[in-house]
């Protein structure tokens, strides 16, 4: 795994909701592969979202207590800061892809990271966003 990775959402839901079957595992596999190789990069978008939504949707919900220990281990990664800038850009990727706003947000993030992989669900698999190419890794 050269380069960074960016991981997104839902990946990081995966890997801490153990009811989600094999996805659980396989995100789980893969964040700890980016531990290992000390190359992961996350947003502050990427952890609002997963505060909120682990605390709430899964079919076991995580404590606060639980999702503050988790979201330390994970501002050890790279986070990138969404700026004002940021939202002027995702607007430019909004359009220039036409994508959500919110996933040209990821994806501005992840260029401002100069990521080389944004591991997500939510975009198509190997699509190419200039030097940022798109894996999911729940498929085969």
């Amino acid at each position: 795994m050269n380069g960074k990775c960016f991981v997104d959402t839902n990946v990081l839901i995966y890997a801490h909701d153990t009811l989600s079957g094999p996805k659980h595992h396989q995100a789980r596999a893969l964040t700890e592969e980016i531990w290992s190789a000390g190359n992961g990069v996350l947003s502050t978008q990427v952890l609002q979202e997963f505060c909120a939504t682990v605390r709430r949707k899964p079919q076991r919900p995580l404590s606060l207590e639980d999702v503050h220990t988790i979201l330390r281990e994970y501002l050890l990664w790279e986070v990138v800061v969404n700026t004002p800038t940021s939202v002027l850009d995702a607007l430019h990727l909004e359009s220039r892809f036409k994508i959500s706003f919110w996933d040209a947000l990821i994806l501005t993030a992840a260029e401002h990271a100069s990521a080389s992989i944004l591991y997500s669900e939510d975009f198509s698999n190997g699509q190419r966003y200039g030097a940022i190419r798109v894996v999911n890794p729940f498929l085969g």
